[in-house]
Parts: C-alpha cells; sequence; structure tokens
C-alpha cells in the first residue's frame, strides 16, 4: 500500500468512521432527552433506546452518563492548531492563533451542541462536579503544549500559572455564551484572549 503523497491527508478508516457516526448520535439524542425531560430523569436505557443501540454499546463509547455531556474530540485540534502556528509568536499569541484555528474547524452544526452541553455543565450539580477532571485534562495538556514550545518542564511554575490564567479566560467566555443561543463564540473568546494579552487592564 503506498503512503499519502505530500498534499493528500491519510483518510479515516471505515471502523472509525462509524464509530465516530455512532458516538455522535448517541450524543444528539442524550443532548435532546436532557432538553426535553431533565438531565436526572434520563437514563441510560432511555439513550440507548433512542439511539437505536443496546445500554452495553453506549458504556463502551461512554463509560458513564456524565461523559456522554464532558467528552469531545475538541482537544487534538487545539493541539494540532498550536504545533502549526509560527515559531516567532509568543505562547499566548500561538495560543490565541490556535483557539480561533480550532474553533473554525468545528463544523457549525456542532457548535449548538457545545452550547447545550455548557449549558448542562452549568446547571446541573453532578456534572460540574465531574468536569474537574476535564479541566484539569485540559490544562495539562496546554502546559505540555507551551512547556513543549519554551523548552521548559510541564510542571514549571510559569507554565503551569500561564495555562491556568488562559483556561480561566476561556471557561469565562464559555460559562457567558452559553446562556445566549445562536450567539458567536469564535469573536467574545478572540477578544478574551486579546484582553489577556493586553495585561487585563480596567
Amino acid at each position: 500500500m503506498s503512503s499519502p503523497g505530500p498534499d493528500r491527508k491519510p483518510t479515516v478508516g471505515l471502523r472509525e468512521r462509524k464509530k465516530a457516526k455512532t458516538r455522535a448520535a448517541i450524543q444528539v439524542h442524550a443532548l435532546r432527552l436532557f432538553r426535553e425531560q431533565g438531565y436526572a430523569a434520563t437514563t441510560v436505557e432511555q439513550i440507548a433506546e433512542a439511539a437505536e443501540i443496546s445500554p452495553s454499546t453506549f458504556f463502551r463509547y461512554f463509560p458513564t452518563k456524565e461523559d456522554v455531556v464532558l467528552t469531545d474530540d475538541y482537544d487534538p485540534i487545539l493541539a494540532a492548531a498550536f504545533r502549526a502556528q509560527p515559531a516567532e509568536l509568543s505562547p499566548l499569541e500561538a495560543v490565541r492563533g490556535a483557539m480561533a484555528a480550532a474553533l473554525a474547524a468545528i463544523p457549525a452544526a456542532e457548535i449548538d451542541g457545545v452550547q447545550a452541553r455548557m449549558k448542562l455543565v452549568q446547571n446541573v450539580p453532578e456534572l460540574r462536579a465531574a468536569t474537574l477532571a476535564n479541566l484539569l485534562q485540559t490544562m495539562h495538556l496546554l502546559a505540555d503544549l507551551v512547556a513543549e514550545r519554551v523548552g521548559r518542564a510541564p510542571d514549571d511554575f510559569a507554565v503551569r500559572t500561564f495555562s491556568g490564567a488562559v483556561l480561566g479566560v476561556w471557561l469565562a467566555v464559555l460559562f457567558s455564551w452559553q446562556d445566549q443561543p445562536g450567539a458567536d463564540l469564535a469573536g467574545p473568546l478572540d477578544a478574551a484572549m486579546a484582553h489577556l494579552q493586553a495585561g487585563l487592564p480596567f
């Protein structure tokens, strides 16, 4: 089998595409049921029935009901976008550019799902607790990326505080945006990053 040429990207296999389609369908049906009857009142069995799968198949994709809200594939997109930023940019400029590129790579149809998931995290206590692990994972990823770029260790004090500050800015925008159906996300996120880059002036 020949390798892809320099201008060609490797194709995703049929099995992977089917898995991604099934996972997306589970999330779509879950979010619809959560919206219609509430998170607590919705069972895994109901989600599985709506998605036309068995509960055991549900758990192959999402270990818990919380995971169907918290899981996405955006961290790898962000990491790839960050590594693609020009070397002469500062870490903050690179993060800002990567966030803009990552958002542009997310299909517009998925943004409504992101907003619905953020609203659930904001309003469901057990999801607010469960999301801490996800936030830490993203912060560690950001620290790894920045450390790689500046030649320091991921647990370096400056790297960790930088990553925490960036994540805090993102969360401030996301939690405000989740209450504004149909609102733009890229613009406010970039404006918030510009504010951070300017030193957070009042």
